[in-house]
């Protein structure tokens, strides 16, 4: 090392001009061996580093730079990898503050040495200038071009960021309820970031909320004894953060719309020159593109936007229509418009006044909003006119939807001192059958909300016939299962109930003897005569009779086995359906229980039939059901398995005891070999899990005989006996079932 402080000799003429060149160039050379030491600087460096330059040598380059981050260890395998990271950083400088430098850098070698060469240049006041015009210009060019408020606010933190390696930056809005929001704070740690964001603008919440608070600039030269930070200053020194200096984002009216703030990894009494001068472009840049955000959406709200309503209008209700068809053209999935007409709004405008009319708006816009899904549409064309843009809804799901319209709407309410009901007519077209594009499928709707008034008003109209039948029945029978469940509780003679339970055998096929029995809900309707399940049993999961109906079926057929049992009739146990949605009320073990209880009856003689679309839910409530049931005694068996999610995880998770294979495989055993492989996995799934195996819908001799060979435990079906009143099934018992009641082992009487 000579007295110039560089790793250089003069042996050669070469060599002297290289040392030459060392000491007088402008920039600041710094040499390091692999691990950061300082081996050679040349006087650049001495005089940027405001140290002498023997003092230099055997430091460590990484403990005097702010490398913005970074590590060392990165910096080192970037140089030698031949992709050095960015180029900037900051030194330390006893006495004054980080010099923001550019860094350049390079992997030397020399014979067995490995050497890292770095280059600094300061930022003079002219680079300074230019950087923070180069920043208002990139920012203005973004909000110029339509790029999001956050994505702007987050590049102008990251560009303060690379001029100021020393500092982290945040961004801070005030919503609308008086709470920050953290808009942009690409440097701060993200468990800091979430605690702060939401907290309410106060003067003790931290340097950003007295800032915006005061309407003036706070500065925290030190958290740890700012009072300010009381209530948050574990958390700030948790992660590293010391000081804070934040300034308000005004307004034209002087309104504070958040914070631009600055953080220091160290205490400080004030910000440097050069930071001030970024925090006054930057505090500008922000009200700029806030403002500019907050015009873009006014602008947007009044060109999609109804204004009275604050629905979107026509023009978005076709946009978005134009989409869902086009998605819906690909994937075959129906969408449904629903135009909706309130009656009688003219005789409401002209009686009560515009005033009224418009209160009278708002309230049925409010109603509807509450019943539309996500993905849904809701829209006020104008007038007394609304438009719901529905994808994935079919015809039948539209009707369900159609009726809680009328239902919603009806409700009084008071307009101008007077008490007003509300109803409206109701056009319902569907994509692809009713029209392909926006315009016929709204034509069509329109005309079909006009039969609807001709028809008497406050109801809905499909625009097809068949569709528009459907519908009338639907809201027919929704009548009659209500009357009907009123009918049933209420009691009355013998014979004259609308429901009653039918029973069907199981059987076991080896050794062959009764297993239970299945409870089966008939409907006979005055009218239309037997019902089937197919058809009311989802209509009272869809109108909320579902409980009612559940409930009637459970208590009816274990006090009927209690009946059988203190009658002498030998039957072994009982199956009961019990629905999905019946588990969302959390009552379902106590009722199971008490129901028990009553009539005597064992909790292992009663068996709960389930659907596999309940054991996918993830509501815990459903859970504890089951798990309250299965802890109680019940068997839980998975009915229609194989039809529905055949997620084989929830077997496990679940205490499921028993597998019925639906009818549909079993329906074709015998005629179409396909269905064999499944049905045999099913039933090897159950015997792999311990579970039993129950076969529904078996009717004839083949499916019974291969089911056996299969090692189907159990088989169900008009092969075996028909549902039967209970009555009836006591006299089978006693005649042509009388066989199965014993089962004397390999002599069993064949079925």
């Amino acid at each position: 090392m000579d007295s110039a402080g560089t790793a250089l000799d003069d042996r050669l003429p070469s060599d002297r001009l290289l040392r030459a060149t060392a000491v007088q160039w402008n920039g600041a050379l710094v040499w390091t061996s692999p691990d950061g030491t300082i081996v050679g600087a040349n006087p650049g460096f001495a005089r940027l580093a405001d140290s002498p330059l023997d003092a230099m040598i055997g430091r460590s380059l990484p403990a005097l730079l702010d490398l913005g981050g970074r590590d060392w260890q990165a910096v080192r395998e970037g140089v030698q990898g031949g992709c050095p990271p960015p180029g900037t950083g900051a030194l330390r400088v006893p006495r004054h503050d980080p010099v923001p430098v550019a860094l350049q850098w390079q992997h030397l070698t020399d014979g067995d040495d490995v050497l890292l060469l770095c280059e600094m240049r300061d930022f003079d006041e002219r680079e300074r200038a230019e950087a923070v015009a180069r920043l208002q210009q990139d920012v203005l060019e973004l909000v110029a071009g339509g790029r999001s408020l956050r994505l702007v606010l987050d590049f102008l933190c990251r560009q303060v960021e690379a001029c100021a390696p020393e500092v982290a930056c945040s961004v801070m809005l005030r919503d609308d309820e008086d709470r920050m929001r953290v808009a942009a704070a690409p440097s701060l740690p993200a468990a800091y970031t979430a605690a702060i964001d939401g907290l309410a603008i106060e003067p003790d919440v931290g340097s950003c909320g007295s800032a915006m608070t005061a309407g003036e600039a706070v500065m925290s030269a030190d958290i740890a004894g700012d009072p300010r930070w009381a209530k948050r200053r574990d958390l700030a020194l948790a992660h590293g953060l010391a000081a804070c200096w934040s300034n308000p984002i005004k307004d034209r009216e002087a309104r504070a719309l958040g914070s631009f703030a600055l953080y220091y990894r160290k205490p400080r009494d004030m910000a440097a020159p050069f930071h001030r001068r970024l925090v006054e472009a930057c505090v500008h840049l922000c009200a700029l593109a806030i403002e500019h955000d907050r015009a873009r959406a006014e602008i947007n709200r009044l060109a999609y936007f109804d204004t009275l309503t604050g629905l979107p209008n026509r023009q978005l209700l076709a946009d978005r229509a134009t989409a869902a068809l086009a998605l819906a053209g690909r994937t075959r999935q129906p969408v449904t418009l629903m135009f909706l007409d309130v009656d009688r709004f003219k005789t409401v405008n002209d009686s009560l006044g515009h005033a009224a009319g418009d209160e009278l708006l708002v309230e049925v816009a409010n109603r509807l909003r509450r019943l539309f899904i996500e993905g849904d549409t809701l829209a006020r064309l104008g007038g007394d006119e609304f438009v719901a843009l529905l994808p994935g809804c079919d015809a039948a799901h539209a009707t369900l939807l159609a009726e809680r319209v009328l239902a919603a709407l009806s409700v009084p309410l008071r307009v101008a001192d007077l008490t007003v009901t509300p109803t409206a007519s109701i056009g319902i077209a569907v994509h692809p059958d009713d029209g392909m594009d926006f315009d016929t499928l709204l034509r069509q709707a329109d005309a079909a909300m006009y039969r609807a008034k001709q028809a008497g008003r406050n109801r809905c109209h499909f625009f097809r016939r068949d569709m528009n039948e459907q519908a009338v029945r639907r809201l027919e029978m929704e009548a009659a299962l209500r009357e009907a469940l009123d009918r049933q509780e209420a009691g009355g003679p013998e014979g004259e109930a609308p429901f009653d339970l039918h029973y069907q055998p199981q059987v076991r096929l080896r050794p062959r003897c009764l297993h239970r029995v299945e409870a089966l809900i008939r409907w006979t309707h005055p009218r239309w005569g037997a019902v089937s399940p197919v058809e009311f049993v989802p209509l009272a999961e869809e109108c909320g009779l579902i409980d009612r109906l559940d409930g009637w079926v459970l208590q009816t057929a274990v006090a009927q086995l209690g009946r059988w049992r203190a009658a002498g009739v030998p039957v072994p146990g009982l199956a009961v359906n019990v629905s999905a949605v019946r588990f969302a009320r959390g009552d379902l073990p106590d009722q199971v229980r008490a129901a028990l209880a009553v009539n005597g009856i064992p909790a292992n003689d009663l068996t709960l039939e389930i659907t596999e679309r309940l054991m996918m839910t993830e509501e815990g409530g459903v859970h504890d059901a089951l798990d309250a049931l299965h802890a109680l005694g019940v068997t839980l068996s998975i009915d229609d398995f194989g039809t529905g999610y055949s997620s084989l995880s929830y077997l496990k998770r679940f205490p499921v005891g028993e597998l019925k294979i639906d009818r549909s495989f079993v329906k074709e055993l015998d005629i179409d070999a396909a269905n064999r492989p499944l049905v045999r996995a099913i039933i090897q799934i159950g015997e792999a899990l311990g579970l039993t195996v129950v076969a529904e819908g078996v009717e004839r001799e083949a499916q019974h005989r291969m089911l056996e060979a299969e090692g189907c435990a159990i088989g169900q079906g008009y092969r075996f006996a028909r549902p039967m009143p209970a009555a009836a099934l006591a006299d089978w018992l006693a005649g042509e079932g009388k066989h199965w009641v014993e089962c004397p082992g390999e002599d069993c009487i064949s079925i």
